[in-house]
């Protein structure tokens, strides 16, 4: 067993930092069972750790100690090896857009997947399951607007959207406007209105 778990964290020091480990892709190194165990043990140990069910981070060694990776790469790297996608909050969308002032307390991100929580270090970050239209556009500007206009609402997008529009670029005002089909009516109505209007 001490050999697996030697492979599990030779195979994870290989890595780049915040990369997840999951049994699944650990089974080239051993039966299922005998991955998730060694898993287990280096957890308990503090050689890894658990971010959630059944997904194990490797911790980042720095001259100060260890500490987790960062949440950022992290979420892009679970993103990557469970072919969802997670893109951060509205509120977070929103406040980078200059939209409030207002700083999430909390970490969260929306996915196509299914609502859990991940532990990262000391952080507990929040995955929020959200329709498809929220998740449109991810990594653009313009995906960013998407989530910052459903988190601020109906009564407000208007409004939101005028401020955006004399800061946009004209091509990400475009791409709004391309996707506004797969919208709610009242959003793709905003975007509508004051892009051509």
């Amino acid at each position: 067993m001490e050999r697996l778990s030697e492979q599990i964290m030779t195979h994870a020091a290989r890595l780049s930092e915040g990369t997840p480990l999951a049994a699944k892709g650990l089974l080239h190194l051993g039966k299922r069972a005998a991955v998730d165990q060694a898993l287990s043990r280096l957890a308990e140990r503090g050689q890894l750790l658990r971010a959630g069910r059944g997904v194990y981070l490797r911790p980042v060694q720095t001259r100060f100690g260890t500490r987790g990776p960062s949440v950022e790469q992290a979420v892009e790297a679970l993103a990557q090896q469970r072919g969802e996608v997670i893109v951060p909050s509205g509120i977070a969308a929103a406040n980078a857009l200059g939209l409030t002032t207002q700083v999430p307390v909390r970490t969260v991100y929306l996915t196509s997947g299914r609502s859990r929580t991940l532990r990262i270090g000391q952080q507990a970050v929040e995955l929020r399951h959200a329709p498809k239209w929220q998740l449109s556009l991810s990594g653009k500007t313009a995906g960013q607007v998407v989530r910052a206009l459903a988190w601020i609402g109906p009564e407000e997008a208007e409004n939101a959207m005028r401020k955006l529009k004399a800061e946009l670029p004209r091509g990400v005002l475009e791409e709004l406007v391309t996707a506004a089909p797969q919208f709610p009516t009242w959003l793709a109505r905003a975007v509508g209105k004051v892009v051509h209007g």
